[in-house]
């Protein structure tokens, strides 16, 4: 059986699907400064769903960063449209994890886009949220020791 003549054929008659375009992205810039150590590894997490902001494993996407010896980075990304909020994690023990104290409160570096400081809870997607709606958007984060 040959394949460019099934192809073919299937194009013809319209039953061959065109690969879906990928959904169009802006440039967003993500600025982390005053990191508590120039060599520890900072983590970020990129959501863009409510249900599952800062659960484990229900992130976008992630991104891992090394200061190089800087207090400051910037970080481009491609963001679809749409609702995101940022949360970032200093690994200073390099022990690839978030390490908390016995009441679950984080005793390494972290921080939230739009700067929240939760004070007795995690804080809510809407408050952590920035919208993507075109190029250039900055979103300046400074690290919580």
């Amino acid at each position: 059986m040959k394949v460019l003549p099934i192809a073919s054929l299937l194009l013809a008659t319209g039953l061959l699907v065109a690969a879906k375009p990928a959904a169009e992205t802006q440039p967003v810039t993500v600025v982390v400064s005053s990191l508590v150590s120039t060599t520890s590894t900072v983590k970020l997490f990129f959501y863009n769903t409510r249900a599952g902001f800062l659960k484990s494993g229900k992130w976008a996407f992630s991104k891992s960063v090394k200061p190089d010896g800087k207090s400051q980075f910037s970080l481009p990304v491609e963001l679809p449209p749409g609702e995101w909020a940022v949360a970032i994690t200093q690994d200073l023990n390099n022990n690839d994890k978030i390490d908390k104290n016995f009441l679950g409160i984080p005793t390494e570096p972290y921080a939230f886009s739009n700067n929240i400081r939760p004070t007795v809870a995690a804080p809510d997607f809407n408050e952590c949220k920035f919208m993507v709606n075109g190029p250039g958007r900055v979103v300046n984060i400074v690290l919580k020791d």
